[in-house]
């Protein structure tokens, strides 16, 4: 089985992920094994979340651009995946930029 680049070191950015929230956009740098939202809010943005834990809905984005693997969902339906929307608290990119729409 091949390893992925996300299993690199955690302080390596492997992802720049552009994250459209309140009317703004803004270019992050995501680490190996860190989800969009725990990205976001290192990066000091105040996305919409409240369980983390892939449960609750709160932190769902719509995924514009790029790949992203999400470790858990409890959350959204399989109509809402196919629309593109993405739980971004379970949300590892796979791809090296990723885009994610708060909107």
């Amino acid at each position: 089985m091949a390893v992925s680049p996300l299993s690199e070191s955690p302080k390596t950015a492997t992802c720049v992920a552009t994250v459209l929230l309140d009317g703004a956009q803004s270019t992050i740098d995501v680490r190996a094994d860190e989800t969009v939202l725990e990205a976001a809010k290192r990066a000091g943005l105040n996305p919409p979340f409240a369980c983390e834990e892939g449960n609750c809905g709160t932190c769902m984005a719509r995924l514009v651009a790029g790949r992203v693997e999400m470790r858990v969902n409890d959350a959204l339906t399989d109509e809402d995946v196919a629309d593109g929307y993405v739980l971004t608290c379970q949300s590892v990119p796979q791809t090296p930029s990723v885009t994610v729409d708060y909107a």
